[in-house]
């Protein structure tokens, strides 16, 4: 039996049923995908991601490829751009040269820092995402391919990323590049291991790049659930879970506090205690936009872009992601943007456009950003609020509400840094057993958290397999 169908707990199933076992998905909503939703949000014909949107990780996942998923994706010309107050914009490109060229003075220092990680590609992407935990050949594997430069490597991907941006970036441009792909964490700059998300998220865009799914992030959940079927597997919608199933084998893509809850008093209470002390960092407050037209950049290179970072400098990115840990929103909030239309059409009328954005609120707040939000958009695209057809803001007990593993808006299923990174929910060998026999954790507050990638599923079916032996 598997608890919920996000793409690690389908993931799960399939490994299971693959391995020849009868298995079962309950998901409480009445559509498989958890994260991976499409819906109109705004208006009949535009079609929205309710909350995973751009797929780095699930182009990168071991899991991913074993499954041989049909996928269908739209690859911007550029993965990420970062407009400045000048009028111009930082790009992350898919050639590593080109990126370093776009970062003048500083690129020689990016070559350095990305460029034996890059070569060695295929050796980092297993100790990255796993399965967990890392094996001793696998470290060493990775120490032979990156070199001499490998204890720098790793002391560069555990600093915090505003050290890394200063000490290794001397132009304004590339340290608020850093910024941008570092805010992804979650995680206020000065906190490690916040450089180390700047630097996987950089390398998957040269990589494997920062694509979206053709006609909506639903299209993996639907790819994903295709194939658990094909292999025998069941799904139950509208199937909420109150209470472990009794099952040889019970997977929970379910975080924490909802697995105390469905356990009702059964695990052992140093468990038990270890579960409820587990961390969330801050909330989502997400917008989605219909657009009579294009998003209209000062910076045209933005247009070449799959997601844009708005913040401006290294020091306005900080305070951004500073400000939700003390329980308030930044006056100019770090926004994580993409127009998903300019690279596939499907998802909007002939002519017409979507696009979506977010920042990091405090973890439950009931703070409503959106005029922070569009403030940012207009400081970089004068003009924009007059495209707006309608709009639909989530924030972040809305997104709860769809989906109980976002608690208080938290889209990483519990805060990623160093403490809590590798040895989540709880500091155990294998983090996906619990001490009850024969009932896993699957969901993305085990390693190596969140993203679309499947591989906390993976690796916990993989462990509960080992239990059968």
């Amino acid at each position: 039996m598997v608890v919920g169908s996000g793409p690690n707990g389908l993931v799960a199933a399939i490994v299971l049923a693959r391995a020849g076992i009868e298995v079962e998905v309950r998901e409480a909503a009445s559509a498989v995908g958890g994260g991976l939703r499409s819906e109109q949000l705004t208006l009949p014909g535009f079609v929205h991601d309710v909350c995973a949107a751009v797929h780095p990780l699930a182009l990168a996942s071991p899991a991913f490829r074993e499954l041989g998923l049909e996928l269908d994706w739209a690859h911007p010309p550029a993965a990420v751009a970062h407009p400045l107050d000048d009028g111009t914009a930082v790009l992350l490109e898919r050639s590593l040269d080109e990126t370093a060229e776009g970062l003048g003075v500083d690129g020689a220092a990016y070559r350095r820092l990305l460029g034996r990680l890059l070569a060695a590609w295929d050796v980092v992407t297993p100790v990255l995402l796993g399965p967990y935990p890392p094996s001793p050949g696998r470290m060493f594997r990775l120490a032979r391919a990156v070199g001499p430069r490998a204890p720098a490597a790793i002391g560069a991907a555990l600093a915090p990323a505003d050290v890394l941006a200063r000490t290794r970036f001397a132009s304004e441009a590339a340290r608020a590049f850093v910024a941008g792909h570092a805010a992804h964490s979650i995680l206020p700059l000065e906190r490690r291991p916040s450089a180390g998300f700047a630097l996987l998220l950089a390398l998957l865009g040269h990589a494997v790049g920062w694509p979206v799914a053709r006609g909506g992030s639903q299209a993996i959940a639907g790819a994903l659930e295709a194939c658990l079927r094909a292999v025998g597997g069941d799904i139950s919608t509208s199937s909420p879970v109150d209470e472990l199933p009794r099952a040889d084998l019970v997977l929970c893509d379910v975080t924490p506090r909802e697995l105390v809850r469905i356990a009702r008093g059964r695990l052992p209470w140093r468990y038990e205690r270890a579960l409820r002390r587990y961390r969330h960092g801050p909330g989502a407050f997400k917008l989605d936009w219909a657009l009579d037209a294009p998003i209209p950049w000062t910076a045209a290179a933005c247009s070449r872009a799959g997601t844009v970072h708005l913040g401006g400098t290294l020091e306005e990115i900080a305070e951004s992601e500073r400000a939700p840990w003390e329980g308030r929103l930044a006056d100019r909030p770090f926004v994580l943007l993409s127009q998903p239309t300019l690279f596939d059409d499907s998802r909007a009328p002939a002519g017409r456009h979507i696009a979506w954005a977010y920042c990091h609120v405090p973890n439950g707040s009931s703070l409503d950003a959106t005029a922070a939000i569009e403030a940012q958009v207009e400081r970089f695209a004068p003009g924009f609020r007059e495209l707006v057809l309608a709009r639909s803001a989530l924030g972040p007990r809305d997104l709860e509400r769809r989906n109980r593993n976002l608690v208080g808006g938290d889209v990483n299923a519990g805060a990623m840094d160093l403490g809590q990174l590798l040895f989540r929910p709880v500091r155990r060998f294998v983090p996906y057993r619990t001490p009850l026999p024969g009932v896993f954790l699957c969901s993305a507050s085990t390693p190596p958290g969140g993203g679309i990638h499947g591989m906390c599923g993976y690796a916990a079916a993989r462990a509960a397999l080992r239990t059968l032996d």
